[in-house]
């Protein structure tokens, strides 16, 4: 029978329920996702990649709770810190796309074995890079939240900046170790270790913040104790995961070597990768400087407003992470039409996760951004937030899943391009300028950066149809 035969036949079994394919994808079931029903292997890893990564979104979340209750200098020293953190994730997730694409290629092309030559060289490349932006991060901290124009009162919670800087490490690993697990199709495991990590992490938190029991009063710096703590539990917990048998990337003694020819590959793919998350990011910190503008309270209620955000979002992110894994797979085992039609589906369903949080943020934004902050100017502006940013959440559904398409092929360049234009120069002169110059105040921000998402899922879409990243080598 041929492979088109094969393909619309288990394509036309009837598929289970959705209660069945999120009980499948938690419980890590090995299968294979050159072969399943699109929808099925959509579902079976989308759910997992979420999860994982609302857990990631809740350290954040839980470190804004408890710090709210020192108050909004507090509160926007750590959503400065943010802002400047999101910059090591930015060269973790550039390499975290090059080990995705890598090891899903490999897997789909049946070599097990070089997915994971390929795992530890991307681990071997991560730590390198970790250990100075720790030591920069750590000794520059204070002047950092300067440059972001934090006030004398957030620069004076330096402390949490210095520490999540100085652990570094452990978002590089926990981002590459997952990383490695998602192109492998083992997103439940991904999913664990990030449990594992947010337990310890919301446990420690109030501990460490507030001296609870044994533990001495640390204040704003316990936040971020607490999250290094939690995030390098989580990276032993993965270590452990890639020793041990019974999964398709295994980490032995024999795989530990130096092979220059699949880091060259993996360092073309990451590269501009990195640079792609750093327009993002650099963006970002753009906008967060923009903000700033406005003062300490509304800064910290953007602030609140963007940790909703980040964590409600993240299930969106897992579809776009699952159209990654279905693209680098199918590549690989030479069936590019059913990657396309895997993105489109990958899509669709994102549509529906972000339709429906846009109605939510809508309607709820007041009663939600109240959990975090009764301070009235900080709650309006994340009241404001929240419900402007739903607006572009339907054409943001669209622009993820493109660009991770992009990235599970190996083409880390086209959305790094699509970001430069967007984002840069489209996106932050225009955030300006309503906000500023047409004195729109936060608001003008909020519909530049909307207006950004609605141009990037068009010009994604485009060159996506084009189908030049079909014949991407990896």
């Amino acid at each position: 029978m041929s492979d088109a035969v094969q393909n619309a036949s288990a394509e036309a079994t009837p598929a289970p329920s959705l209660w069945q394919a999120v009980r499948a994808s938690l419980s890590g079931h090995r299968e294979s996702y050159t072969e399943l029903p699109l929808e099925r292997a959509i579902l079976l890893l989308a759910v997992p990649m979420g999860l994982e990564l609302m857990m990631e979104s809740t350290f954040g979340l839980v470190d804004i709770f408890f710090v709210s209750k020192l108050g909004p200098a507090a509160v926007a020293t750590v959503g400065l810190t943010g802002s400047l953190i999101i910059l090591v994730f930015a060269f973790a997730m550039g390499l975290s796309i090059a080990a995705t694409a890598v090891v899903a290629r490999r897997v789909g092309e049946g070599d097990n074995e070089g997915a994971s030559v390929a795992a530890v060289q991307a681990i071997g490349v991560g730590t390198a890079f970790a250990l100075p932006i720790s030591a920069i991060g750590w000794a520059l901290a204070p002047h950092m939240l300067g440059w972001m124009g934090g006030s004398p009162d957030v620069v004076e919670g330096s402390i949490f900046t210095s520490v999540m800087f100085g652990g570094s490490a452990t978002i590089f690993l926990i981002f590459l170790n997952n990383a490695i697990f998602r192109g492998a199709g083992d997103a439940a495991i991904a999913m664990r270790s990030l449990w594992f990590a947010n337990l310890l992490n919301m446990i420690l938190d109030p501990c460490l913040i507030f001296g609870w029991g044994p533990f001495p009063e640390l204040g704003l710096a316990g936040a971020a104790v607490a999250t290094t703590i939690g995030r390098g539990a989580g990276v032993a917990f993965q270590f452990w995961a890639l020793a041990s048998g019974g999964r398709r990337v295994q980490i032995e003694r024999r795989h530990i070597r130096w092979e220059p020819q699949v880091l060259k590959r993996l360092l073309s793919i990451a590269w501009t990768g990195m640079l792609q998350f750093f327009v993002g990011t650099a963006s970002w910190l753009g906008i967060m400087r923009i903000v700033a503008l406005f003062g300490d309270v509304t800064l910290a209620g953007y602030t609140i407003a963007l940790r909703l955000i980040h964590f409600a979002i993240l299930p969106s992110w897992g579809m776009s992470n699952a159209a990654s894994t279905m693209v680098g797979q199918n590549l690989g085992a030479g069936k590019p039409d059913r990657a396309e039609r895997a993105v489109w589906i990958s899509g669709r369903y994102n549509l529906y996760v972000l339709g429906t949080l846009a109605v939510v943020f809508w309607f709820l934004a007041r009663p939600l951004s109240s959990i975090f902050t009764d301070v009235p100017g900080a709650l309006d502006a994340s009241v404001t937030t929240l419900r402007i940013s739903s607006l572009a959440y339907c054409f943001a559904a669209y622009s993820m899943v493109f660009a991770q398409a992009f990235n599970g092929a190996g083409d880390t360049t086209t959305p790094t391009k699509i970001n430069i234009a967007v984002m840069w120069c489209w996106q932050l002169p225009l955030a300006y300028l309503l906000s500023q110059r047409l004195g729109w105040g936060l608001r003008g921000v909020l519909i530049g950066v909307a207006i950004s998402m609605a141009t990037a899922a068009f010009v994604g879409g485009v060159v996506f149809n084009r189908g030049g990243w079909k014949n991407r080598k990896v």
